[in-house]
């Protein structure tokens, strides 16, 4: 499949098959992400793979409650991914001087790359910020060194791949200078 492609195939995934996901696709993905670039090479990343139905159920209630009911379709997911980061000293340095997270920065690499080959073996994913830290350190016994950055839920789609809605590549950049206004 072509990188193009691939991208446009890939979309926020809130509906999912009652399918589970079985390891070997789940590493395959792990692994794209294991390749993706950090600052350093600190590859300040790791992976939380919650499969265990009634644990990620649990994981999953931390996303919504009463009033912030948005994340909801994560129960309804077979994997939840807990992306955690530990930034490296000279990345904690660097950052202070130059006000750059720059874990996150790497984390968000490595999550996209394990979106897309998501995507391209026909799962479904969707990257959620919105989640209850001291909750879910607790569920998944994560130590204090790691901070938890994002959830990816991961399945089959039961819904289809919609039309993007993207700004016109025009508006998104310009050659030389910066942009005006």
């Amino acid at each position: 499949m072509a990188f193009l492609e691939l991208a446009q195939k890939r979309y926020s995934v809130r509906c999912y098959q009652d399918r589970p996901v079985e390891r070997i696709v789940l590493e395959q993905c792990l692994e794209a992400a294991r390749l993706a670039p950090s600052s350093s090479n600190s590859q300040p990343w790791f992976f939380v793979v919650v499969d265990d139905p009634s644990l990620k159920d649990a994981v999953a209630r931390t996303t919504f409650d009463a009033v912030i009911s948005f994340n909801r379709f994560a129960v309804q997911a077979p994997v939840i991914v807990a992306v955690l980061c530990r930034n490296r000293p000279i990345q904690r340095v660097a950052g202070v001087f130059r006000g750059i997270d720059y874990g996150q920065i790497d984390v968000g690499s490595a999550t996209e790359h394990f979106c897309l080959q998501a995507a391209e073996m026909g799962l479904g994913t969707c990257i959620l910020g919105w989640f209850g830290q001291a909750s879910i350190r607790r569920l998944l016994s994560i130590s204090r060194g790691w901070s938890i950055a994002l959830l990816i839920t991961v399945g089959y789609p039961a819904d289809q791949l919609r039309e993007k809605r993207r700004k016109p590549l025009g508006e998104l950049f310009t050659y030389n200078k910066g942009p005006r206004g």
